[in-house]
């Protein structure tokens, strides 16, 4: 039986190879994400992928708010069950269900929303964990959003939302590994202190420095989730290092968007010991 720790090191593998078959996709924030989408989906996440319905009643839900790090996603999504792991195979590929931001028209179980513009997923888990109350339903609605994408104003105006009308059934993970596509997000627009942002709207803020540890980041969505009911809705702030678990793809923004060519991959899989199998 597989243990928890066999799925970074394979989900990397899957992100690796999907993004060199049509050489194109975005392999860093996916790798560098890694942890935080093993923790949730294999430890965390109350959810029943042989029933996955779209309204979500009686399990929690999670919106991937930055769309473009798909391939973290479908991987994780496949390796829970929601769909053939094979498919993985067809990652942008012409009709396919896995395009490069994720979509709903084509039905693919695990996704509810369709993401990749930035900016709007805090507005959806808000509506959806409001709609939770209103059901009576006691589930939790999670959010993962790039660091980069807290330059667009929606999401403070969500979060300005979230905080006055209580919204405490609600856990957004803000992934800080300080890069966006055209380089820091200091240099292309500073944010200042994220943390104290969020409380300023009346949100629950918590830090996770290890966001590259499976067991630090187990750890803080587990404590996340002893914070909701409280009146206040909770964020943490999780750094990560962008590309991480390939050394000459992490911390650089250079990877964020760009597949790596036949020598690159063989090297970065070197470093991915496969330990599920391929797809």
């Amino acid at each position: 039986m597989a243990s928890i720790y066999d799925y970074p090191s394979q989900i990397r593998r899957d992100i690796l190879r999907m993004v060199h078959k049509p050489q194109s996709g975005h392999p860093g924030g996916s790798m560098g994400c890694t942890e935080f989408f093993t923790a949730l989906y294999f430890d965390v996440l109350r959810h029943n992928p042989a029933a996955f319905t779209m309204d979500g009643r009686g399990e929690d839900l999670f919106f991937l708010s930055n769309g473009h790090i798909s391939p973290v996603l479908y991987s994780t999504l496949a390796r829970s069950g929601y769909f053939p792991v094979a498919e993985l195979a067809t990652f942008r590929l012409i009709n396919t269900r896995l395009q490069g931001h994720p979509t709903t028209h084509d039905g693919l179980p695990g996704v509810r929303i369709a993401s990749g513009s930035l900016g709007q997923g805090l507005s959806v888990a808000v509506g959806a964990a409001q709609a939770k109350k209103l059901n009576n339903d006691p589930h939790l609605v999670y959010t993962l959003h790039g660091d980069g994408e807290l330059q667009e104003g929606q999401i403070w105006e969500a979060a300005m939302y979230a905080g006055a009308k209580k919204v405490d059934n609600l856990i957004a993970t803000v992934d800080a590994n300080g890069q966006q596509i055209d380089g820091s997000t200091d240099e292309v627009l500073p944010m200042g202190d994220l943390g104290a942002k969020f409380a300023a709207f009346g949100w629950d803020v918590m830090h996770l420095a290890q966001g590259n540890d499976l067991d630090a980041v187990r750890a803080a969505l587990r404590e996340a989730g002893t914070r909701t009911g409280k009146g206040k809705p909770v964020v943490i702030i999780m750094t990560t290092a962008m590309g991480h678990g390939v050394d000459f793809m992490a911390g650089t923004h250079k990877w964020h968007g760009v597949a790596p060519n036949d020598d690159e991959l063989a090297r970065a899989l070197a470093q991915c010991p496969e330990t599920l199998g391929d797809y």
